[in-house]
């Protein structure tokens, strides 16, 4: 949950280092082809492991959750069943105890999965994974679509200008995965306090496929604030008889 901590490869450097540890690249722009393909090697690479990191932590908590469920199933139609059993005659009354017990693990079942937020940091894991790799997919259409850009012939503007572009498509990028990190982790933050999980991640991605569909670059559209206040529907005014 919230920013996967990787260690830096290699050792530190001259440069600015994001969350997870790894340095900014920095250095000579008297090839900017060069210095812009290292760039973009160095933002797929951080989103690669940002992906890789919340495929790895949902195996535990997807394991977790199905033994969950499974018990609460189980014991819900063992509590069930018993009692009914025993009215029947099928069975004898002592069974009625270990059918209040069978509920009472269910009950337990349901709480742990509830309390630790097993099964929603499954759905927030999965989810955030989807997101990373379906934003890592948009960016390398526009990369390649400005790679031929540039080898037919730079017919939009200087070399500067195709240069600040490519800059600008890795930095809305790299906002976009910092913006999905966020949002999970205060999705993790708000079910941490008060024990329900909004899932902010799903209406973010929603957000950001319907940005996409419309033509736009698929930025993650920022939560509304508090005092966001909801439309409310307007009366009809009476007719006149």
């Amino acid at each position: 949950m919230g920013q996967p901590e990787m260690q830096p490869e290699g050792p530190p450097q001259d440069g600015q280092s994001d969350l997870a540890g790894r340095t900014f690249p920095l250095g000579d722009w008297g090839e900017p082809a060069q210095r812009l393909d290292e760039l973009y090697r160095w933002v797929e690479r951080g989103a690669l492991e940002t992906a890789a990191w919340y495929l790895t932590d949902r195996v535990w908590k997807r394991r977790a959750a199905r033994a969950l469920r499974g018990g609460a199933a189980a014991g819900a139609v063992t509590g069930a069943g018993l009692p009914l059993l025993g009215l029947t005659g099928v069975a004898g009354d002592g069974v009625v105890a270990w059918g209040y017990l069978a509920l009472l693990l269910a009950v337990a079942c349901v709480a742990v999965d509830r309390f630790f937020g097993v099964t929603s940091g499954w759905i927030r894991d999965v989810a955030t994974a989807q997101a990373v790799q379906r934003r890592l997919q948009v960016l390398q259409f526009d990369w390649a679509s400005e790679s031929v850009r540039e080898v037919l012939g730079p017919a939009d503007g200087t070399a500067s200008e195709a240069a600040e572009r490519c800059l600008g498509v890795l930095r809305r990028f790299s906002e976009d995965v910092t913006e999905l990190v966020r949002v999970e982790t205060a999705d993790w933050i708000v079910e941490f306090r008060n024990g329900s999980a909004p899932m902010g991640i799903q209406g973010a991605v929603a957000s950001g496929s319907r940005s996409d569909s419309g033509g736009g670059q698929g930025r993650i559209p920022l939560p509304p604030g508090p005092a966001a206040r909801p439309n409310m529907p307007r009366q009809r005014p009476p007719e006149p008889r």
